[in-house]
């Protein structure tokens, strides 16, 4: 693994998340035009912070620290590429309720299909997995590292906003529960 490899690696990673913004912003409006709620707006600016700085930091890290790649760098891109698969069958599970914010909207039914059967949060799993993996396919330990501790501290808020956020939804009168939006 070359340091230029993994920045096309890094690259190809940054342009998926071009994609994931431009279906989650259709998934948005989807979501706003049927009466959507979003909850926990105020960590959203943070979020995206943590996860822009993680990608431009493992590119620092690996051009300015010059890291060896491990020797095991392609059972780290096995990880990242699951983490992606993961992530992407989420999306396409939660379909138009797919978003990167919290919205919930009032009367649609709790999805449990999909990786959903076996996680309630799955596309947080493909994070917490993409956050060790994709920067240990150059040997990036201190992103990894950063990350992981950074956004354990954001997930905790996040999850603790979209749980409240779902129990409400289904806890008001006459309302079935609503769907997972992650």
């Amino acid at each position: 693994m070359t340091p230029i490899l993994f920045t096309v690696i890094v690259a190809l990673v940054g342009l998926e998340r071009l994609a994931e913004l431009v279906v989650s912003n259709r998934n948005l409006a989807w979501a706003r035009a049927r009466g959507g709620q979003e909850y926990g707006a105020g960590h959203y600016p943070a979020m995206v912070l943590l996860h822009t700085g993680f990608l431009a930091a493992m590119l620092a890290e690996v051009w300015i620290l010059r890291p060896p790649a491990p020797a095991w760098w392609g059972v780290a891109l096995a990880g990242a590429v699951s983490a992606q698969a993961l992530r992407w069958w989420c999306i396409r599970t939660l379909g138009h309720r797919w978003n990167t914010r919290v919205v919930v909207v009032p009367g649609l039914p709790l999805v449990d299909s999909g990786p959903y059967r076996w996680f309630a949060h799955p596309n947080y799993v493909a994070v917490v997995l993409e956050g060790v993996a994709l920067p240990l396919i150059h040997g990036a330990w201190w992103t990894a590292v950063g990350f992981t501790l950074l956004n354990a501290v954001l997930l905790r808020t996040r999850l603790r906003v979209e749980n409240a956020a779902l129990q409400q939804a289904s806890s008001s009168p006459g309302a079935r529960p609503a769907a997972r939006g992650e």
